[in-house]
């Protein structure tokens, strides 16, 4: 049977052995501020009935509690007639401060409600805990385990005070320095994007000014050769036709002896006409394009572009797997393609879009206006090629008809053996890469006939070019090493 006692008082226990009453002096440690209690723990050995037989045996009343605390003794019955010793003048326990008014009692044994099953968790009296339904369970006196709640009360009370402070302190102090530091560091970043903002305007602003001039200038030269050309042709038209006309005029009203005799003359008329000679359309009379070129605009505008949310193109763009060489393979997902050794490749089908000897593949993707944009991911690949063709480019054979970059129905960037070029109708020009890129990105910008090859981590441009394509143009791509990828 577990029994637990009050702190610094002493009960005592009656333990049925025998014939023999055996009393036992417990003290029950307690710490306030930890909250730790400790119970005794007291084992009856013999049964609940002849615990009960041996108690009535004894000269005591069994409506008196076995446990007293502080008397010492056995609570004395009350005269009759006598008030003041009745359970109304209950005299408040002054260190639990529990008991302020009448008393309850046990409704089973009226007794005092002076213990605390824990495992019940309800009042109970010293019977129910020794013969009663709470036998056996870990009890505790209703001070102690008062003094035990306050204790918890007092540590809770602590805890949520120092939880305040620090609230208090986070509030006063972090708060308010992260408010002073937004204020300064939201101060700075306007300040930083103004300063660059405005250096970009300036650049932009003075490009702006230099390219209109050289327009202007390229506008003036083209119409003064025109005024030119417009000058001398129609002075040379004016010439002509009064030559013409005065041929004419000796033709209908000479006669025959004065025009054998004229021959002389119209001879020089003839003469001088023959050296009037034959108008022709120059490239001095065409307006320079190159003069609104310029490298800070185009990589301002590749630059917007290629940081925009179609920066990695069309979802739709795949490989078009009825133009797959033989020589590669194609994933599942029409995304990756791998060059494949003779061992591993799989006869496929004849279709004339597909590429027979070349390892050659076409992106599904027509592009013949707006903007277009897409990546693709070339790994550790030592040999490959990317960029665009025309729709009728060849696709049957060895010859240069089919293979990228050696016709003028393709543009490619190539890499082989470590070297970067930008290959088209066989002529290669060799590019300046800082590093290795994993990946590189295509830019075409169909009204102004741009295409740009750049390092999409970076955003450096490798190479670009303008050209007027007059027909529909596909993303091309080569590999004859590993695998490359589009990425999106």
């Amino acid at each position: 049977m577990l029994l637990p006692c009050s702190a610094h008082l002493f009960h005592l226990y009656y333990c049925a052995a025998g014939d023999c009453m055996c009393v036992s002096m417990h003290l029950l440690r307690y710490s306030a501020m930890t909250e730790e209690l400790t119970t005794c723990e007291l084992t009856c050995p013999s049964s609940p009935e002849k615990t009960l037989d041996v108690v009535k045996s004894k000269p005591m009343d069994l409506e008196q509690p076995i446990f007293s605390v502080l008397s010492g003794g056995v609570k004395q019955q009350p005269a009759e007639g006598d008030t003041a010793g009745t359970p109304a003048a209950t005299t408040p326990d002054t260190e639990s401060g529990i008991f302020s008014g009448e008393c309850d009692l046990c409704v089973e044994h009226e007794s005092e409600l002076d213990w605390f099953c824990g495992t019940e968790q309800r009042l109970i009296c010293s019977h129910c805990a020794i013969v009663g339904p709470c036998h056996g369970h870990s009890v505790t006196p209703v001070a102690t385990r008062v003094t035990a709640v306050r204790n918890h009360l007092v540590d809770v009370c602590e805890k949520l005070q120092l939880q305040a402070l620090r609230i208090e302190r986070f509030i006063e102090q972090t708060l308010t320095a992260k408010e002073q530091k937004l204020q300064v560091g939201a101060s700075r970043a306007r300040e930083h994007i103004l300063a660059q903002v405005s250096a970009a305007r300036e650049a932009l602003e003075e490009e702006e000014q230099r390219l209109l001039e050289e327009v202007q200038k390229e506008e003036e030269r083209v119409e003064q050769c025109l005024l030119t050309q417009r000058a001398h042709w129609s002075k040379a038209l004016a010439n002509l036709t009064q030559t013409r006309s005065g041929l004419v005029h000796t033709l209908t009203h000479t006669s025959e002896a004065q025009l054998v005799t004229s021959v002389q003359e119209i001879a020089e008329r003839v003469e001088a006409a023959d050296g009037v000679g034959e108008p022709c359309d120059t490239e001095q009379l065409n307006m320079n394009s190159a003069c609104s070129d310029s490298k800070l605009l185009r990589s301002l505008w590749a630059t917007a572009v290629l940081l925009g949310p179609n920066a990695y193109g069309s979802f739709y763009l795949k490989f078009d797997e009825r133009t797959v060489s033989p020589l590669l393979s194609l994933s599942d997902d029409f995304y990756t393609l791998t060059f494949s050794n003779k061992k591993h490749r799989q006869p496929l089908p004849y279709d004339p879009a597909r590429f027979d000897c070349w390892p050659n593949a076409l992106g599904s993707l027509s592009m013949s206006s707006g903007t277009h944009s897409w990546v693709v991911d070339v790994g550790e690949s030592g040999a490959f090629k990317v960029g665009v063709c025309y729709t009728s480019l060849e696709r049957k054979g060895s010859g240069n008809e089919a293979r990228l970059g050696y016709n003028s129905q393709s543009w490619v960037l190539s890499h082989y053996d470590g070297d970067y070029s930008f290959c088209h109708a066989g002529r290669k020009e060799p590019l300046q890469v800082a590093r290795r890129p994993q990946r590189i990105g295509l830019l075409l910008d169909w009204p102004s006939g741009t295409l740009l090859f750049y390092e999409p981590d970076s955003s450096a441009v490798l190479h670009s070019f303008t050209h007027y394509f007059n027909a529909p143009l596909l993303p091309a791509f080569a590999v004859t090493d590993r695998s490359i990828t589009i990425l999106h």
